[in-house]
């Protein structure tokens, strides 16, 4: 389905270049659709609006057809945020995963890399912003010295992917193609980080932005854009404007594939073409391939019906394994096809109790092992396997997959398999012993052990995994009680300790290799965990909030982290993984369900170069970002 992936330090122990030779090699063809997007008059032609040696693509390497220009992509989204996604299926990266997660140059030439401190980044000369001004190590000078160097715009400083031991790099710029990052110990965090799918875009278009930063803008001009949008300061006007993730922003140039056009009133995004766009295949065409890709925003509940309407030509958003019976009804009519991709979760549905919890009585409760463990041990996961994902899936802890080269058995099946008598044994060790008239133990105050799961309200599969699990539990005295609220919500509760368990998908990345952060196993998240929130924040805000760590598995978990962070092989960083997953196997920390479920993915047959056997997930994924979107094409003859 797709390849294990080798060591990060291996495939980056020399410069690697995807270019095999400058523009001036290929046949150029100019793309005959351009004026459907843009005034052509007012552009150079392809042959100067390519870098000297752009990415070159042959189709055929990676069992592909050559497309052709033209062309609009439909789609449908749930809510005007997610067009955003745009510049994650785009996915043009400085460095990106290619289809078998090795990381390699993008909308760089290379990258040299020095024992994993020093990072030599190598641009493509004549490359060139959406509005063709030059792309330039200045972008990246301007974003790294005036936006994160300036406290009035970024007051925490450098992220942490920035830092090693809380030192930041030494940056030099050799030239305007060159520069060169260095730090004093191993960053392992660089690289991935720069591949993830929401990047943090180390690099600004900064002749668009500078009219805004105080230090080289019209001071007069800039506190008019202040009153204009009601605004504290300039600081507040530039990062308003500086928007390279969300699309919000269509004047802001941008080097990835499609550029937004227009919001449509919050109900239509469009998408045109980057016509400076640094990729092209073997034929000579510029990509991307499609001319518009346009977004339309549709309540969440209806974007299965509408696409077995045939009102979207590729979709997977808003869709789940529930909605193929629905879809498949519609194939032959509106002409497209149903496929299911693995999704990368390492669990489908996983429950999150919250460690560090405000109330005393629930945060011991929850921080002993015997009650994790009997937990688990209660769910019926075949049970939710066969009645929810058709026997889909696989039935496990929430643990990497089968395809991820630190996969092991052990890790995937301890204490995940139904076991009600060891489960009511663990429950009576603990001294839960006492049950009310319904058959509910009593906790320590003689309330009725009743946990109250906290849902975002975004998801039926959850609340029915949930349901399942009531019945499961209700068999070893704990009466479960799902509670659909809001995604900002139960992430603010779970800060502020009030929240007692949370349902989520698992980690996100399931397929990781070495090279991939483990952050996700280590209590160094805040506002974005649910298991250990307080402990996150404590690491995120530089012990400023939060709570020191103070539970010894989570504790060996942090301690494993920041070994990660500073290994310098890739046997250190197996080593450091597998002992991380083990720990979290052993402790159940999260109570993962059941993995390997399909997304369904409906393909239209006009559209092509979409892989019928592929995963889909988020890091790392980008969903379709790494299966090159801008590679997919219209066939007008679908």
């Amino acid at each position: 389905m797709w390849s294990r992936v080798g060591s990060l330090a291996a495939i980056l122990a020399c410069s690697v270049a995807l270019s095999v030779g400058g523009a001036q090699a290929l046949d150029l063809k100019e793309t005959e659709t351009l004026g459907r997007t843009h005034d052509v008059t007012a552009l150079p032609p392809i042959a100067d609006r390519l870098p000297k040696e752009p990415l070159i693509v042959d189709m055929a390497a990676h069992g592909r057809e050559p497309g052709k220009p033209g062309g609009d992509l439909n789609t449908l989204i749930g809510r005007g945020k997610d067009a955003r996604l745009i510049n994650v299926w785009g996915y043009a990266r400085l460095v990106g995963y290619d289809e078998d997660l090795n990381i390699v140059p993008d909308i760089l030439k290379s990258v040299d890399v020095e024992d994993d401190r020093v990072f030599t980044l190598h641009l493509r000369e004549g490359h060139k912003w959406s509005d063709g001004a030059p792309f330039t190590t200045d972008d990246i000078r301007y974003w790294w010295e005036d936006i994160v160097g300036e406290e009035q715009l970024t007051p925490s400083g450098p992220d942490p992917f920035m830092l090693v031991d809380g030192k930041p790099p030494k940056f030099e710029v050799i030239d305007e193609t060159t520069v060169r990052f260095a730090w004093d110990g191993p960053n392992p965090l660089f690289l991935p980080t720069l591949a993830s799918a929401s990047p943090p875009f180390i690099y600004r278009p900064a002749h668009y932005l500078k009219q805004f930063h105080i230090k080289y803008g019209d001071k007069d001009e800039i506190q008019k854009l202040v009153d204009k949008y009601r605004v504290s300061s300039w600081a507040a006007v530039h990062n308003g404007l500086d928007e390279m993730y969300n699309a919000k922003n269509p004047d802001q140039p941008t080097l990835q594939p499609w550029q937004l056009r227009s919001d449509g009133d919050g109900q239509r995004y469009v998408m045109v073409r980057n016509p400076f766009y640094h990729r092209v295949d073997s034929q000579g065409h510029q990509l991307p391939y499609i001319d518009q890709v346009i977004m339309s925003v549709t309540d969440g509940r209806l974007v299965a019906t509408k696409t077995q309407a045939g009102e979207s030509d590729l979709q997977a958003r808003g869709l789940s394994l529930s909605d193929a019976t629905v879809l498949k009804r519609g194939e032959a009519q509106e002409g497209y096809k149903t496929l299911l991709w693995p999704l990368s979760y390492a669990s489908q549905v996983a429950l999150y109790p919250n460690l560090t919890v405000k109330d005393p009585m629930w945060r011991k409760l929850l921080r002993d092992p015997r009650f994790r463990h009997a937990l688990s041990l209660a769910i019926d996961r075949d049970h939710i396997n066969r009645a929810i994902y058709l026997g889909l899936g696989t039935t496990g802890n929430n643990t990497v997959l089968p395809e991820s080269p630190l996969f092991e058995e052990r890790f995937r099946d301890e204490h995940a398999q139904l076991d009600i008598k060891g489960a009511n044994k663990r429950l009576d060790d603990i001294g839960l012993t006492e049950r009310n008239a319904d058959g509910i133990r009593l906790l320590p105050n003689g309330e009725p052990l009743e946990i109250i799961v906290e849902t975002a309200g975004e998801s039926q599969e959850q609340l029915d995994v949930l349901e399942l699990i009531t019945g499961d539990w209700k068999k070893i005295g704990v009466a479960l009680f799902a509670k659909p609220s809001q995604r900002d919500v139960i992430f603010n509760r779970a800060l502020s300790g009030d929240l007692v368990m949370g349902v989520w998908s698992g980690w996100d990345n399931g397929i990781a290799t070495e090279a991939m952060a483990p952050d996700e196993l280590a209590p160094v998240h805040g506002d974005s965990s649910l298991v250990w929130p307080a402990w996150g924040d404590y690491w995120e805000s530089k012990e400023a909030s939060g709570e020191p760590v103070d539970y010894p598995p989570a504790k060996e978990l942090l301690d494993l982290y920041k070994g990660w962070l500073a290994s310098e092989t890739a046997q250190q960083r197996t080593k450091i993984w597998k002992k991380m997953l083990e720990i979290h196997a052993r402790e159940t920390l999260i109570i993962g369900t059941v993995s390997g479920v399909r997304q369904p993915v409906a393909v239209k047959s006009k559209v092509k170069n979409v892989p019928v056997k592929a995963f889909y997930g988020w890091n790392p994924g980008a969903q379709f970002g790494i299966w090159r979107m801008d590679e997919f094409w219209i066939d007008d003859q679908g």
